[in-house]
């Protein structure tokens, strides 16, 4: 009988790790870097690792995009921050910058900031626009993650 694994990216090198799930992924290392594979906080990417972590990952991903100009973006972000110390490892945060990545805001057709989308197994599950309240946003998440 062999064991099931889920596939979880690291945040640090994107490298594509194995993690056994019958083991909690909250404590696990990265095997190419070694660095903890979560932290409780969104991470930042750049249009290839966006790509990794989206098509690699075996858990949802939630994405924000997002720009430093945006005052509802920055009115969120700590509600967004609250979700991803809450909610991993059952969930992936990123966060995408469409100031630095506009390939990545044409491609996902963003015309309104934030924007917040779930993906599983690389397709888009679920979007919504506008800034959310913490008791929302984990809601929005868990009822499209569950």
């Amino acid at each position: 009988m062999s064991e099931e694994f889920q596939h979880i990216v690291c945040p640090h090198c994107a490298a594509v790790n194995r993690v056994p799930k019958s083991r909690s992924a909250k404590d696990a290392k990265c095997g190419n870097c070694h660095r903890a594979l979560f932290e409780g906080k969104p991470v930042a990417v750049s249009a290839q690792t966006f790509a990794t972590h989206i098509e690699r990952n075996d858990i949802p991903v939630v994405v924000d995009f997002w720009a430093p100009w945006c005052g509802p973006c920055r009115a969120m972000a700590p509600a967004y921050e609250r979700a991803a110390a809450k909610l991993e490892p059952m969930v992936r945060f990123l966060k995408v910058n469409t100031e630095e990545e506009p390939a990545l805001a044409a491609q996902f057709q963003i015309r309104s900031i934030p924007t917040v989308m779930l993906f599983k197994r690389g397709r888009v599950a679920a979007q919504t626009v506008g800034a959310m309240n913490g008791p929302s946003l984990e809601a929005w998440i868990l009822h499209h993650t569950v």
